[in-house]
């Protein structure tokens, strides 16, 4: 697994209870926020309202196909995907039947 290096501010009793958490469970301060941040978005994509949101995203091609697939799981995101397409088509069909 890739890694990229983050800067970001966190206030200080957070810090402070990473610190003891990674001194009793002998990991480092990164290893104990990834696991923190890994748990969170777990959490999250079990959510149907996220979920649903994420698709949404999709829909209005504000995340690509990749990124829902990673979220929903690939199963659901090619349905996700498959309907759009059909959406996709409806409008243009109205648009052209519009012209005649």
């Amino acid at each position: 697994m890739s890694t990229k290096r983050v800067n970001f501010r966190l206030p200080e009793e957070l810090i402070a209870q990473a610190d003891v958490a990674a001194e009793v469970t002998h990991k480092n301060r990164t290893e104990i926020l990834v696991e923190a941040l890994r748990q969170y978005l777990e959490e999250k994509e079990s959510d149907e309202s996220f979920r649903e949101a994420v698709v949404e995203l999709y829909l209005d091609d504000q995340i690509g196909f990749e990124k829902l697939a990673e979220v929903i799981g690939r199963q659901d995101a090619e349905s996700v995907r498959a309907s759009k397409n059909v959406l996709d088509r409806g409008e243009e069909l109205a648009d052209d039947l519009a012209e005649l």
